[in-house]
């Protein structure tokens, strides 16, 4: 049975083979651990193998599970990043915990996060999040509305707008899942050529994360890949 610290090496390097094949150097393509449903401990034998970067979906897992490893890990410096879609009722937690938040789609919720970020934490990092395949299910805002958003979003204070995330419809066919990344990297880029400091695309996960890659990627969120199978007991 392999371990977490195995499975990280075989994701690292697999984003180390396809980022070759795209040409790329493979420090340009970062790791986030999705350690939602996962206890303390499974942080811990990743933080352990040398990974820092976790993201959670869930608010209050993700505050207990940051404040037990601040006591048990206090000098792993840790890097959080919440990837669930956010309430507004949320917004406090997230912006007092957390490091990054991916999965901003409302300027209300943006300044909400602003308002809220304590004094001496430095801006919360931000990725708005991209509905590209234009699901009705989905979260995240329209293609077309992106680069309004972007510029509220980037006169925030407290706030620093890093780039783009997104998840696309599912799909096993890999030309697919490169057709949809490639139309966020081009997205990504004409927000860059408007003037726009951005430098994250936050795209593909366990099952997507080599066409992701191959299309720009430069975080990867990946997380039965390193952990195993997820419960969703909790709810």
């Amino acid at each position: 049975m392999s371990t977490i610290p195995q499975n990280l090496q075989a994701v690292a390097s697999a984003i180390v083979a396809a980022a070759a094949e795209a040409g790329r150097r493979p420090d340009s393509v970062r790791l986030l651990a999705v350690s939602k449903t996962f206890g303390p401990d499974a942080v811990e034998a990743a933080a352990a193998a040398g990974q820092r970067a976790f993201g959670e979906n869930y608010v209050q897992e993700g505050v207990d599970k940051i404040r037990t490893l601040r006591e048990t890990l206090p000098h792993a410096a840790l890097e959080w990043h919440f990837i669930g879609p956010i309430q507004s009722n949320k917004t406090r937690p997230i912006a007092e915990h957390f490091d990054w938040v991916h999965t901003v789609e409302r300027e209300k919720i943006a300044q909400r996060l602003s308002e809220q970020r304590p004094a001496g934490l430095g801006p919360v990092n931000i990725c708005l999040q991209v509905n590209i395949s234009g699901e009705a299910s989905k979260s995240g805002v329209a293609p077309q509305e992106v680069a309004d958003l972007a510029r509220k979003v980037a006169s925030l204070p407290n706030l620093q707008l890093r780039g783009l995330m997104a998840i696309p419809e599912p799909t096993d066919d890999e030309s697919q899942q490169r057709t949809a990344f490639r139309a966020m990297r081009e997205l990504f880029d004409g927000l860059r050529a408007d003037g726009l400091a951005l430098d994250t695309l936050s795209m593909g996960m366990s099952a997507d994360m080599r066409a992701a890659i191959l299309e720009g990627a430069t975080i990867v969120r990946v997380g039965s890949a390193i952990f195993g199978a997820r419960s969703y007991n909790k709810g």
